[in-house]
């Protein structure tokens, strides 16, 4: 299915246009987990899946009281949506886009019970490609992972502040000096792309913008978390059978997560290291570089680019971890979607009310016991100080 990137275009079009409803009901139903209580996790090989690898990795699980699988890995966005619809999986990270897609487009019954981290991600150009600023992406390539995604919306901001238009255009089609290309890849195909010169840019989550940095002649423009302050990026969802059907055992998942988010925040270095290829080996990657992905935000280069050029007012970290779903962002968004331009029908979002998926998608009744339970959570730089509870959101290019 996603052998060439002319199938990979086409399989996202299609899920795009609810195909992935039609997928899961050809496989006999929507949304069927295992009856058994066994934690199954799906992941990408990226940091924004940190608190549940850390989770699994410290035993977190375990001390609630339940068993688990080894995590599987997944390459690519479209399958690991499509693997938590199956049932395959019970517990995931998703970009926060996707579960608002998976919803109300595609009728599947997911339900975000948390953020599974804040900011984590940013956009990498060719070093060689002469690009400074948003104003320089006029007439060239750039890749995100998922058309439904924090990177794509955040993206586009940058483009449009800029005077550009985002555009989605076939291989060889004409390109205006004002138009920036937008096509998707997964995260692996990204700084191997840029290598290549196949791309100009990409925005993607970490481990691959500290690759791209040191394996592919590329170098940061941006950080997303420099450009909204704290956003979510990755969001920890389940089924909503589960979350009813079985709210102590849920509830037991949320706490393992945030434990492990806490645990997290506190020690970057050594988590980085642990989820490595030279620890558990959930990330395919050398501890150092994910350990750069992680830690590296203060840099002579970084402050000369102007790549992270709210830091010292904002406070936050290339990554950081809390769990609290801010609705000010959900809402954010949601509106946010129906400005981005994807590929496939998106019509769904036309009377989708921002207030209502708040209410509807977003459960905030385990996290909220989680995080009475363990007031460690707040420390995190990312967390509002003066109410930890509710807070503003600030987009500044």
């Amino acid at each position: 299915m996603f052998d060439t990137p002319i199938s990979r275009r086409r399989s996202l079009d299609f899920m795009a246009a609810g195909g992935l409803a039609a997928v899961m009901a050809a496989k006999g139903g929507l949304a069927r987990a295992a009856e058994d209580e066994v934690v199954r996790i799906g992941h990408l090989p990226i940091t924004d899946a940190t608190a549940l690898l850390v989770a699994h990795a410290l035993g977190a699980f375990e001390e609630e009281g339940l068993k688990t699988e080894p995590p599987v890995l997944i390459r690519g966005w479209a399958p690991l949506a499509e693997g938590f619809a199956a049932g395959k999986f019970n517990l995931v990270h998703l970009l926060k886009p996707i579960p608002v897609w998976m919803r109300y487009n595609n009728n599947i019954p997911v339900k975000i019970v948390a953020w599974a981290h804040t900011n984590g991600s940013g956009l990498v150009v060719g070093s060689n490609t002469g690009i400074t600023s948003f104003a320089d992406l006029g007439g060239r390539q750039i890749a995100v992972p998922f058309w439904y995604s924090m990177h794509n919306i955040v993206l586009q901001i940058g483009i449009r502040s800029a005077g550009l238009t985002p555009v989605i255009k076939a291989a060889g089609e004409p390109l205006a000096k004002t138009e920036v290309n937008l096509q998707v890849l997964q995260p692996p195909e990204m700084p191997p792309a840029l290598a290549a010169g196949k791309i100009d840019g990409y925005i993607v989550a970490e481990p691959f913008n500290a690759l791209g940095e040191l394996k592919a002649g590329g170098r940061i423009l941006r950080f997303t978390g420099d450009i909204w302050k704290n956003h979510p990026c990755c969001v920890v969802a389940m089924h909503e059978a589960d979350t009813v059907k079985r709210p102590e055992w849920s509830q037991k998942v949320v706490n393992a997560v945030v434990k492990a988010q806490i645990y997290a925040s506190k020690n970057k270095k050594e988590v980085a290291r642990l989820i490595s290829q030279d620890g558990k080996g959930y990330i395919p990657l050398p501890a150092a570089l994910v350990e750069r992905a992680v830690t590296h935000y203060d840099d002579p280069d970084y402050d000369k680019l102007g790549a992270n050029r709210h830091k010292k007012e904002w406070g936050n970290d290339r990554i950081d971890f809390q769990p609290w779903p801010y609705p000010s962002a959900t809402k954010l968004i949601v509106e946010a979607m129906t400005k981005t331009v994807v590929s496939g029908d998106k019509t769904f979002l036309d009377k989708l009310d921002p207030d209502f998926v708040v209410k509807d998608l977003v459960t905030t009744d385990f996290v909220k016991k989680a995080l009475v339970k363990y007031p460690e959570w707040k420390d995190d730089p990312s967390v509002n100080k003066g109410d930890p509870f509710n807070r503003v959101e600030q987009v500044v290019v």
